[in-house]
This record gives structure tokens, sequence and C-alpha cells, in this order.
């Protein structure tokens, strides 16, 4: 794949388009993003076929057909993703089915332009894989794609992407190189976000973030998922959840149970925050300042739900480094529910 960074990079959308070899690629987006996927089509000119502004988060099996169903209408030989996780993902099913390639403009940090994991929701439950036909052959990074995006959604979208490089920490399968990004891509985003919720416009901090959010979705894309992503998983899945709220939510809950388990990682993760020690209650710290959700109750899950989602991740557990058990996942999600701090 291919990846262009920097202010302006979207000036050389029709260069990728063309250098991909696409003559007639479908634009998907968000129904609220409608207006710059409109200006991103503007810069492609007679290379886009249509606009199809029906992205949902989770990408629900419905939407995921009907986007299918218009990409063979128009005769797409692409799709051109703009927006976050759900356009970027619903790019992916479409590339999945019909083999199209993607190019993505990111205008968040969740990554999952940087990995060949597809994601589809169906009767309440979340499927996810891996295929190499998903990941995108171009990936355009322009901080200034950025600057609209809310102080809220530009926190927990970037608590997502350190998500992404915490559990590439204690993967099964990492390695020197992705350990390496991994502490880079979280001490980018761990400086950047404060700043980036501070002052939206300024571009040095939204260019820090962005860096940082290719670094950890490359992480993601080299390594196998564990608790946190399988949590958030099945929290989507099942009770329709916003992904990257709830995201800032579970992950100091989510690494504070592993801590014990994975100290390289917790080594790694300290020289990253500048907090020795205990990574998972720094986490919780700069959620908290950074004026995000800290409690699952907060984003409308009830408390009857935990045990669901207990035996949801059960059923189907990620590779961990600590024993997954119905006891340490319950007050796991209890203290998640609650707002309270992370434990051991």
């Amino acid at each position: 794949m291919r990846v262009v960074m920097g202010v302006r990079a979207l000036d050389r959308l029709a260069d990728e388009i063309d250098r991909a070899g696409l003559k007639r690629v479908m634009v998907l987006c968000s129904p609220g993003q409608r207006e710059l996927a409109e200006t991103v089509a503007g810069l492609a000119g007679a290379r886009v076929a249509d606009i199809h502004p029906h992205a949902r988060v989770h990408v629900p099996a419905a939407a995921a057909a009907a986007a299918r169903r218009r990409a063979q209408e128009v005769n797409a030989d692409g799709c051109l993703a703009v927006g976050g996780g759900s356009a970027i993902g619903l790019g992916k099913i479409v590339a999945l089915r019909h083999g199209l390639p993607v190019i993505a403009v990111p205008t968040t940090y969740a990554g999952s332009e940087m990995t060949s994991v597809w994601g589809l929701t169906e009767n309440g439950v979340k499927r996810t894989g891996r295929d190499p036909r998903v990941l995108p052959v171009s990936v355009l990074y322009d901080p200034a794609l950025t600057v609209s995006l809310p102080a809220g959604v530009s926190a927990t979208s970037g608590m997502n992407a350190i998500a992404h490089a915490v559990e590439a920490l204690y993967a099964p399968d990492a390695s020197p190189i992705i350990d390496l990004m991994a502490e880079e891509g979280v001490r980018a985003l761990a400086g950047a976000l404060p700043d980036v919720v501070a002052d939206g416009a300024g571009l040095d901090a939204r260019s820090r973030a962005q860096y940082g959010a290719w670094l950890c979705g490359a992480c993601l894309g080299a390594t196998t998922m564990s608790l946190h992503h399988k949590l958030c998983h099945a929290l989507g899945g099942a009770l329709d959840l916003p992904h990257a709220p709830t995201h800032a939510v579970v992950l100091p809950h989510a690494l504070a149970y592993n801590q014990g388990a994975a100290p390289k990682a917790v080594a790694a993760l300290g020289r990253a925050l500048g907090a020795s020690g205990d990574p998972a209650a720094h986490l919780w710290d700069l959620v908290g300042r950074l004026g995000a959700p800290r409690s699952l109750r907060e984003l409308g899950m009830a408390q009857d739900d935990i045990d669901r989602i207990v035996a949801i991740t059960l059923a189907n557990p990620y590779a961990n480094p600590r024993p997954v058990t119905a006891d340490g996942l319950g007050r796991l999600l209890h203290a998640a529910w609650s707002g309270r701090p992370p434990a051991r």
C-alpha cells in the first residue's frame, strides 16, 4: 500500500486514483460527511461514478448489502472511502465481495485504513476477519481534513488508535519492529491529543495525531487482537454502543487486567506515557483530561447487560496474555460500567 501524508496531501488524490488504474470509483461516506465527500469527489472529477453516503458504525449487514448492490449498478471499479472507520469499513466489505480496490481518505484517528481487518454486524453479532483484498491500496492523510472533527470525537478516536498499539505490545505475534512502532505511536498520540482538544484548528497537533494514528493502525494490521478489542466488538455488535467512545472507556480496564502478565508491554507504555508502573491508571487519567466518557453507563449500556457481554466474550475469545475468566470479566465490566478507576 501507499501512504501520502501531510498538509495538502489531498491534492494528490487524482494522481493516486490514476496510479491505481481506477476509472470509476464509488465514494463512500456516512450521512454526516456528504458535503466533504462531494468536495473530495470534485478533486477526482470524472473518475467518480457515484457518491454513496450510507456508511454506518459497525457496518450492519443491510448497509453492506446496499453498498455492494450500488457498486454493481454504477459499474464501479474501486471505492474511495472518505471519513472514519464506518466509511472505510464499508469499503472493505465491498472489496471483500467484489475485489474492488479501496483508496482511503481518513478524517478520524481510527486506523482501519492501515489494516486488512474487516468487520460486519448481523443479528447483533459483530464478526471480524482478515483478508489482503480489503487493505487499501492508497491512504491519504491530510490533517486539514480533521480540523472540523469535534474535540470529543478527536479524543475518543485517538484513544481507539492507542488501543491498537497497546494490544500490539502484548500480542502473541508481536515483533521488535512492531514494538517500536507501537511505543512511538502511543507517545505521539498521547502527546498530541491534549493539544488537539485544546485547539482543534492547530495543524501541528493534528499532524502529530495523524502520525500516531498511522503507526497505531499499522500495529493493529500486523498483530492479533486481544481482550480489549474482543470486548469492544461484543459491546458494539450486541448493544450498538458507539465504537470510539467504547474503546476509550474499555482500554484502561482491559490493560489493567493484563498488566501483570505483560511486563514488557508495561515497560514500553511507561516510556511512551512518561508514567512508569501503572500505564492503565495513566490512560484512565488521560481519558478524563480529554473530557471523554469513562463509563459504559454514559454510553447507554444497562448494568443487566454485563452478563450477556461476558457470555459473548467467552464464547469466542481472542488470544490474551492473561487467562480470561467469567469472574475476571465480570469485575472488569462492572468497573467500566460504573466509571470506577481500573483495578488490576
